[in-house]
């Protein structure tokens, strides 16, 4: 038992790390290296945790959404989007690794993009679930759930990429708030 604790807890030690330099780096120019000396281990340590780069990028991304969602998504409401997006404005590094991380997952032969497809097709089905909890089968402007759900997840991730391209100009509490209202929920 304490070997296998041992080894979630060295899990977890270098996934942080793992966040720590593709912040500072970018996925690209992340190396297993560079974690793995952060860490205090050799790359083949490393390996030994985690076999691929790939895998440890999932297992970073995958820890960023448990801590978002505090391991589990049942219950949403529109407030606690609104706590989240607060919560986001004190941690620009592990926002802008996830800005970075999609954005570089667009293209077709990155190891995320399939890890972001699903999670997108989840998170549309959440705010769908989070807008008809709130507001029923119709929002006030006559959109369903499922019309809006894609619309409030571009809002929250267009606010973080200008809120880090330019956090004195974009104030991403407020301008969600401001949203909120648009939807009719205040």
């Amino acid at each position: 038992m304490a070997g296998r604790t041992r080894s979630a807890e060295r899990r977890a030690e270098i996934v942080r790390a793992a966040l720590e330099v593709i912040a500072e780096r970018g996925y690209r120019g992340a190396s297993l290296g560079a974690v793995a000396a952060r860490v205090g281990l050799t790359q083949q340590g490393l390996l030994h945790h985690f076999p691929t780069k790939e895998a440890l990028l999932v297992a970073v991304l995958e820890e960023r959404d448990r801590w978002d969602t505090g391991g589990g998504r049942e219950g949403w409401r529109l407030d606690l989007l609104e706590a989240l997006v607060e919560y986001n404005a004190m941690r620009p590094g592990i926002v802008g690794t996830f800005s970075a991380l999609l954005g570089e997952s667009v293209t077709e032969d990155h190891p995320a993009r399939e890890y972001f497809t699903r999670r997108y097709t989840r998170v549309r089905a959440d705010m769908a679930d989070v807008l008809r909890t709130e507001y029923g089968d119709r929002l006030p402007g006559g959109l369903t759930p499922e019309q809006a759900a894609p619309l409030l997840t571009a809002v929250l991730d267009g606010l973080q990429y200008q809120w880090l391209l330019d956090p004195g100009a974009v104030d991403m509490p407020a301008a969600f708030r401001d949203f909120l209202r648009l939807l009719g929920a205040r």
